[in-house]
């Protein structure tokens, strides 16, 4: 028995030193987590989300929107299988808190008489392999930079939710936010890790951009556009890190302002039914245009499209070879404003010769000048980004993450519903259609998601959904293809031809014969797997005008919500004849919205003297607050 035990004690004394150190930092965590140092005072709210417990003042002075908790769910996912993927190149295991282990099946092929032999195997294995906690700092581990951290919140959750980070800057250009993220650190007790920084994003970045000083993961969530922050961006996150961007200003990327989104992005935007899509890809060539300028290229894990805004993570690399595959990489969009077809053209070629690369600009143009279905003219829009928006291995990744440790994020289960769709859709097709267009322009009934997809299967195309609209339809079949099968639905639902003007695209599309005959027989195949589950793919409205919030506002000033101001704004401009000279009477002043009228409930923008208190009298104001609004 001593000698079994001899044996034994030398085998395992790594795995119990391991042990020991787990046990250390889970009782430092647990000490620093279980006593705030700090606590919330009169006009402030405590919002928990997550791990993390934040202080909020009731005043709009930090910017704080509910409805993105589901960003800030996914990007601790995605942060955690991009620590988990580069702290194993190092030895490093990461440890997530309730996550099931994966589990493995080990076959033994080895004879019963090599039993010596695998002794002998067995006392010499490697010590074991070091583990990344979560709230534990790791000397090897990630550094982290949210730039715009208002609150901190993000940061605050990736201390307690992301293991094997070596440091976070929570940076934020705001005196009142600095001091909030301040209170939020020590509030949460994760000053080990995390550190406030008042700074403007751009210098801080700009002066990390040396090779050994910078960062892993930066996390960029402006209010609006990040356009000025991804020059700095890409020249300070490291060889390989990971760059984790969001667009809130969708009206300019989704074509109501082509001109503003050519200056902040670089490429045209248009007003399609794929705008979303087109969002992403333009926010992708963005980010590529840029890092080219220092050599350097992109390679896109996971783009998505929800609910308001777009958030795109992408890993930055460096290669001068590398960099000439980017024209190759880019398109521009030729969309007709009849119909709605579009087509690509790549804005340059690489072909290769053996070893060798040859590049050339791209050839066209793909259309004429007028559309060949409708007969309407095309709009150009883009440079975007004409590759793949999704590493499919990287989001399987987190979608088994996630599936092992389902009570982790509240918003779980739009994780996998989403991600699933983001595996499914087609890697080589850029853009969609939507059925309800496609009907809409042949002025028929629109046929059945599965009736449609069936269609293209059976012509003997390849076809899938698209997680940024539920009516897409991605596909590689050409839109000779989808018009034919259009006009065979036609057939089965006819539309009203008689009343057709010769100028609309239905009468020119309609006036053709379909050269197929489309099968609108459901085929099991056309049940994508992620609609067959009932995964939860789309959002559904959290709550009444749950769209953007307002902008903080320096000093904590009292904001209308956007709900008032849409009100308030609704046909002002155009007053309708007949409206009544005193219709401003309806709507409370400035000062009223601001909690400081004298006047009460009763304050208008419009008051006659009698109705003025003497001390509204001195303080009257009524007449410039209805002129300068």
């Amino acid at each position: 028995m001593q000698s079994t035990i001899c044996r034994v004690i030398p085998q395992s004394r790594a795995v119990i030193s391991s042990l020991i150190k787990y046990s250390a930092g889970r009782r430092h965590l647990t000490q620093k987590m279980e006593e705030p140092s700090i606590s919330e005072g009169a006009g402030e709210t405590v919002i928990i989300e997550g791990k993390a417990k934040v202080i909020f003042p009731n005043a709009n002075q930090v910017f704080y929107n509910p409805v993105q908790e589901f960003n800030r769910d996914l990007t601790c996912a995605v942060i955690t299988e991009f620590a988990r993927m580069q702290l194993l190149q190092k030895g490093i295991d990461i440890v997530v808190p309730d996550e099931r282990k994966e589990q493995k099946v080990v076959v033994d092929l080895s004879d019963p008489g090599e039993e010596e032999s695998k002794s002998n195997v067995e006392n010499d294995k490697p010590a074991a392999r070091q583990e990344a906690h979560v709230g534990v700092p790791c000397t090897d581990g990630l550094r982290v930079l949210e730039g715009l951290a208002a609150s901190g919140l993000r940061s605050v959750r990736f201390a307690r939710e992301v293991p094997g980070l070596q440091s976070v800057i929570a940076n934020d250009f705001s005196a009142s936010a600095v001091e909030l993220i301040k209170r939020n650190i020590q509030f949460n007790g994760v000053g080990d890790l995390v550190t406030a920084s008042f700074s403007d994003a751009r210098e801080l970045m700009c002066s990390k951009k040396d090779s050994r000083n910078r960062f892993d993961v930066i996390d960029l969530d402006p209010y609006g556009s990040p356009s000025m922050f991804i020059d700095a961006a890409v020249q300070s996150v490291s060889e390989g890190g990971l760059l984790c961007v969001t667009c809130t200003d969708m009206a300019v990327m989704a074509g109501n302002s082509g001109e503003t989104c050519y200056s902040k992005y670089g490429a045209m935007s248009l007003k399609a039914r794929f705008c979303h899509e087109l969002a992403l890809r333009i926010l992708l060539h963005s980010l590529d245009l840029r890092a080219n300028c220092y050599q350097r290229y992109i390679v896109p894990l996971l783009c998505i499209s929800a609910d308001f805004y777009i958030r795109v993570f992408v890993r930055v690399f460096t290669g001068q070879a590398k960099v000439k595959m980017s024209a190759s990489k880019q398109a521009l969009v030729y969309n007709c404003v009849g119909c709605g077809t579009y087509h690509l053209q790549r804005m340059g070629r690489a072909i290769s010769h053996g070893n060798n690369m040859k590049y050339s600009p791209g050839t066209g143009p793909p259309v004429g000048m007028s559309c060949e279905f409708c007969s309407q003219r095309h709009q150009v829009g883009g440079p975007l980004w004409a590759e793949s928006l999704h590493d499919t291995e990287f989001v399987q990744k987190i979608i088994s993450a996630v599936d092992r440790n389902p009570k982790r994020f509240k918003t779980s289960e739009r994780i996998l519903g989403m991600l699933s769709m983001a595996i499914e859709e087609l890697s080589d097709v850029p853009l969609y259609y939507t059925l309800d267009n496609l009907s809409s322009v042949v002025r028929c009934s629109t046929p059945s998601l599965l009736q449609f997809r069936s269609a293209l299967l059976h012509a003997g195309y390849r076809v899938s959904l698209s997680h940024a609209c539920k009516s897409a339809i991605k596909t590689d079949a050409p839109p000779a293809l989808i018009w034919d099968i259009m006009r065979c639905w036609e057939k089965q639902n006819p539309a009203k031809r008689e009343k057709l003007s010769a100028t609309c695209p239905a009468f020119h599309i309609l006036s053709k014969e379909p050269s197929i005959e489309a099968c609108f027989t459901v085929r099991e195949d056309a049940n994508p797997k992620s609609r067959k589950m009932g995964l939860k793919r789309f959002q559904e409205n959290p709550e009444a005008n749950w769209g953007p919030k307002a902008r903080a506002k320096a000093g904590g000033q009292i904001s209308s919500s956007l709900e008032e101001k849409r009100k308030q704004h609704q046909n002002k401009r155009k007053i309708s004849p007949g409206t009544p000279d005193g219709h401003l009477k309806n709507f409370p002043c400035k000062r009223f919205r601001q909690g400081c009228c004298d006047l009460g409930e009763s304050c208008r923008y419009s008051h006659t003297e009698s109705e003025e208190t003497p001390e509204a009298q001195e303080n009257s104001h009524l007449v410039q607050d209805s002129a300068s609004s």
